[in-house]
């Protein structure tokens, strides 16, 4: 069981309990502005003793113009829901706003059983400028993974890689992401030395395992029928953990040899990079790998846990590449209002996100415009595509079909014309690859002729590269037409942005739409060096992201006519002989939501104890990538991501109603709140009381 929240300590009993009671109004007090013409809410039905109880009917809040510093099109507000029953149209979050002789108490309130509407609390979290401060990223590549590191102090706030490594007296500013395992488990090698590994029965060598937890393997075990497969008694998250344990402690060697930070180092914060496509489950068992391999400790005698844990962060590779090409606004000419296309291409996945830019070019901000996409079709394919492709040529020739040969074959491939291949002028063109076995006769009819196989240009784009190029260009026409809004830029950074190819057909395609398309210097290291420059920042330099999918809940609620016409099964009367509908869902945030950085979106429950050991409230949290909302849970398109619970003993309602127990020994109704944040990637959970925070959200993220 994990905690993605960063708890604080819970405040004293006094400081929430001093305030005046909830005022005996029949409307819900809320935290956003009402409708012009508030609905009327009818009476609130008899709370029913389950584990969950939503809160009634809300109306749909539509957001102000002035809400955002960028126009956005929210999707519309949903119609003919009865107003018994809470209504999940929640889809824009906004931060709490003030009213002039607005009772701000009030705001924290909410009558006894009656629910508010949820909440958006903007949480700013100042960080103080320490000029020792060190800002660690490690992009952690289906292919390739490197270190880049920055400090006001040690740097000068220049970005710096780690450019040695094991292996090699050359520099390289990415290494192979390549572990070689022993018969019995143990790494033999790393980085270069495992990719120069030379294969044989006795060890394991392990590639691309990093495709093990995007979404589809995590969710119902599918994988690509193309991926290594993991070595015995190894699951993803151990090949993460060594691979990154072996990186850290390297690195912190350069690192520390080439700054002298080795205070700095310890309290360093460490940003790690994520597929965009990835859910939280995939990024919380990211930070479970990195924690392990000791990216993060504690740098100080009694420095609380959720301190020291919290310097580990987490950002999408799209978001940090981002960053990267915000910063050289002078080189595209681009200007604050204009939009920003980022397609990450890289040697697992192709990531894409719009920003907009915001604010002065000094001051630069960037804020999501549409929900972020991603896909696996990255370099790698057209890897595996050409060894189909050799081993189909040489079906008749087992010769050249061995593992040594084909993985001679790849190589030559990957290190040469993977990237300089140009497409339809290369029709003619024959490329020629050495074999490793070279007694076998030749075969002119298949290009097979003194120890070299030649392929023509034409075969090689129809077969390995349009399949791979096309599926990207689908993936940008998407996110171009889900952006809604005309996008200026469109930048190609990772490591399969530097193919002359893709290069070619995406301007070729897109040219005429969008007027800058290019690729930014270090385009191959835009995703390293963006997350270091934003662990610089004393600020927060995405101001916005759209919610990727649906967060939701299954509650039970007052039935409804027409839970009566569509799920009669559904239908029981609790313990107290209230009529409820089981498997209903409620959205806590809806996809395409616009929610600020450190924004938390509240919710009201409550819960009914039978007795003061019943404290525990769990539920599961589901997500949705549907459009659509969806009513019950049997509408299919959920997944189970993850078990929540909280302990409820520090509300101080809890512990008086749990006082009065002992001497009436009948059961109560505590009512709370929680608390949602997302951030680029993960999310977090937070126990709230009439405003305060008062504990952390348990996340057990489920197999």
């Amino acid at each position: 069981m994990s905690c993605c929240g960063t708890p604080r300590h819970a405040p004293s009993e006094s400081l929430c309990s001093n305030r005046p009671p909830p005022p005996p109004s029949s409307r819900p007090i809320t935290s956003a502005p009402l409708p012009l013409s508030p609905p009327s809410f009818s009476p609130n039905p008899t709370p029913t003793p389950e584990e969950i109880l939503s809160p009634p009917p809300q109306a749909h809040l539509s957001p102000s113009p002035t809400s955002f510093p960028h126009s956005f099109s929210p999707s519309p507000s949903l119609s003919g829901r009865s107003s018994v029953v809470y209504s999940p149209t929640f889809h824009i979050a906004r931060p709490t706003p003030t009213y002039p002789g607005q009772n701000q108490d009030q705001n924290q309130h909410f009558p006894p059983g009656a629910g508010s509407l949820p909440r958006a609390q903007a949480r700013e979290v100042p960080q103080a400028a320490d000029e020792s401060r060190l800002s660690v990223a490690i992009d952690l590549g289906t292919t390739l993974s490197g270190v880049a590191y920055a400090s006001p102090l040690h740097t000068s706030n220049a970005i710096q890689q780690v450019l040695h490594w094991p292996g090699s007296s050359e520099t390289f500013r990415k290494i192979p992401t390549c572990l070689v395992y022993s018969p019995e488990g143990d790494v033999l090698a790393w980085g270069l030395e495992a990719k120069l590994h030379i294969p044989d029965a006795h060890v394991c060598k392990c590639e691309w395992f990093k495709l093990y937890l995007e979404p589809a393997a995590l969710q119902d075990g599918t994988v690509h029928d193309r991926l290594p497969p993991l070595p015995p008694n190894k699951q993803p998250i151990d090949l993460i953990t060594d691979y990154l344990s072996a990186l850290w402690v390297h690195a912190k060697k350069q690192i520390t040899a080439q700054t002298s930070a080795v205070a700095s180092l310890d309290a360093a914060h460490v940003w790690l990079t994520v597929p965009a496509a990835w859910d939280a489950k995939g990024c919380n068992l990211m930070r479970e790998a990195a924690l392990t391999a000791g990216l993060v400790k504690s740098s100080r005698p009694g420095e609380p846990e959720e301190e020291w844990m919290g310097r580990l962060r987490i950002i999408t590779e799209p978001e940090a590449a981002a960053v990267h090409c915000a910063q050289l606004t002078d080189v595209h000419k681009l200007k604050p209002s204009q939009n920003l296309l980022i397609c990450d291409a890289g040697g697992g996945t192709v990531d894409l996100a719009v920003y907009k830019l915001l604010g002065n070019l000094r001051n630069l901000e960037i804020a999501e415009l549409c929900t972020r996409s991603g896909s696996n079709c990255g370099s790698i394919f057209l890897d595996t595509r050409f060894v189909e492709l050799v081993q189909h040529l040489l079906r008749d020739h087992p010769a050249h079909t061995d593992a040594l040969s084909l993985a001679n074959f790849q190589a030559c491939f990957s290190e040469t014309d993977k990237l300089a291949y140009r497409g339809a002028e290369d029709d003619d063109t024959n490329f020629i690859f050495t074999c490793f076995n070279v007694e076998d006769p030749d075969d002119p009819s298949i290009g097979l002729e003194n120890g070299e196989l030649s392929i023509p240009g034409r075969v090689l784009r129809r077969e390995v590269f349009d399949p791979i190029v096309n599926e990207v260009l689908d993936l940008i026409a998407k996110q171009l037409s889900k952006a809604g809004q005309p996008v200026h830029a469109l930048l190609l950074v990772g490591g399969f942005a530097g193919s002359s190819y893709l290069f070619k057909r995406v301007e070729d395609t897109f040219g005429g739409r969008i007027s800058v398309i290019a690729r930014p210097p270090d385009c191959d290291v835009a995703t390293l060096q963006g997350a270091a420059r934003y662990g610089l920042s004393n600020r927060s330099v995405v101001s916005s992201v759209i919610a990727p999918r649906s967060y939701i809940m299954r509650v039970k609620l007052p039935a409804e006519q027409e839970d009566y016409g569509k799920r009669p099964a559904y239908i029981i009367q609790n313990n107290v002989g209230v009529t409820v509908c089981e498997n209903r869902l409620q959205y806590l945030v809806q996809k395409g939501a616009i929610l600020r950085k450190g924004q938390r979106v509240v919710h009201p429950f409550c819960k009914f104890a039978k007795d003061p050991g019943d404290k525990i409230f769990s539920a599961i949290l589901y997500t949705s990538d549907a459009d659509r909302i969806m009513r019950y849970t049997d509408e299919g398109e959920t997944t189970e991501l993850c078990k929540w619970s909280v302990d409820l003993s520090n509300i101080p309602t809890f512990q008086q109603a749990a006082q009065r127990w002992y001497s009436t020994r009948e059961g109560f109704y505590v009512e709370f709140e929680l608390g949602l944040e997302l951030d680029s990637a993960e999310i977090r959970g937070y126990l709230m009381w009439r405003g305060c925070e008062i504990g952390a959200v348990w996340f057990e993220f489920l197999s």
